[in-house]
């Protein structure tokens, strides 16, 4: 059995990358740590992230900066009311001199898929998202694709609460691993991105510092990072503790609609094993388990009108359950 410091020792032989990538990242966008870890949270788990926050945050501008640090395929869909299935996954085209149909593929048949104000397009266009995200694979007419590896969709949306947007199907949020809340930048922050962009035509010139073999090999050695007993409990507790919170003393009686499902469990584990990973251990600690649990959970927990009355929110009710359950 491989020790926890000889996978600690392959962690960071492995992991000189990701410093290269957040340099390179850095150089265009400003700050946002938290942005920029959360996206290599997916990269390293193959998990879609999916971020929200106000206009002018640098959410687009993070993942085309973050593709084009990558030497891989990238393709950017811009969400609107207008817009069909067939422009996101293809179609099939009828040749009349051939009298057959051959199938034109979309913009989805790459690796890094910036799916632009996704919240703006109708649910039949998110919904043909479903099978791309959770399979890696697309149906068009009677033949099924393969997606390229890596295939991860990185989704940007304004608050729903703005005008034109949709509410995205619970079916589709639950397939994104994480879904980040993107905030304003601090002042001195704001200070270095008036100096890097005052100009009607700044210069961002990215260079490609990571290969995507790369980033699956680190992949593989997520995997193999390990995790106690305890930690596992401590993560199964924390899903269940959404679903019965009674049996684990909360007093959220009515608050829940739904608690997060198994999938929640799974994507815990994974993104724990990713923070592991870019702080450089061999080992998952509770405290990975604590600050990646909120982006894992805000979205797959419903709450009820009553709790919506109570002006709580799931984000609230998740922070409860953290606060509540103890650390192993």
């Amino acid at each position: 059995m491989t020790s926890t410091q000889e996978i600690t020792d392959r962690v960071k032989e492995h992991s000189t990358w990701v410093t290269a990538l957040q340099q390179e990242v850095g150089r265009v966008v400003v700050g946002q740590k938290y942005l920029v870890d959360g996206l290599l949270v997916g990269l390293l788990t193959n998990g879609h992230v999916l971020l929200e926050g106000v206009p002018g945050l640098a959410k687009t501008l993070a993942v085309k900066t973050l593709a084009a640090a990558i030497k891989t395929g990238f393709s950017r869909i811009q969400f609107t009311p207008d817009l069909l299935p067939a422009d996101l996954i293809g179609t099939l085209v009828y040749n009349p001199r051939e009298g057959a149909f051959t199938t034109k593929k979309g913009p989805i048949f790459s690796n890094l898929i910036l799916a632009d104000e996704i919240n703006r397009a109708p649910a039949k266009v998110q919904s043909a998202l479903l099978e791309a995200m959770q399979e890696r694979q697309v149906t068009i007419g009677d033949q099924t694709f393969k997606l390229p590896d890596p295939f991860l969709v990185l989704a940007t949306q304004n608050p729903l609460e703005q005008e034109g947007t949709y509410t995205l199907p619970e079916a589709q949020l639950d397939r994104f691993m994480l879904k980040l809340n993107i905030t304003y930048p601090t002042k001195i922050e704001e200070r270095q991105i008036l100096d890097l962009m005052g100009t009607s035509a700044p210069k961002l010139n990215v260079n490609a510092v990571v290969d995507p073999d790369q980033i699956i090999r680190a992949r593989e050695l997520v995997n193999s990072i390990y995790m106690d007993d305890r930690v596992k409990d401590y993560i199964v507790d924390i899903v269940f503790a959404t679903r019965e919170p009674a049996a684990y003393k909360l007093q959220m009686a009515g608050l829940i609609r739904w608690g997060a499902s198994p999938r929640a469990t799974i994507a815990l584990t994974l993104a724990a094993k990713a923070r592991a990973f870019l702080s450089g251990r061999g080992y998952v600690t509770p405290q990975d388990v604590k600050s990646i649990g909120l982006d894992v959970l805000r979205h797959r927990v419903a709450i009820t009108y009553e709790a919506e009355a109570e002006n709580l929110t799931s984000e609230k009710i998740v922070e409860k359950v953290f606060a509540t359950l103890p650390v192993p």
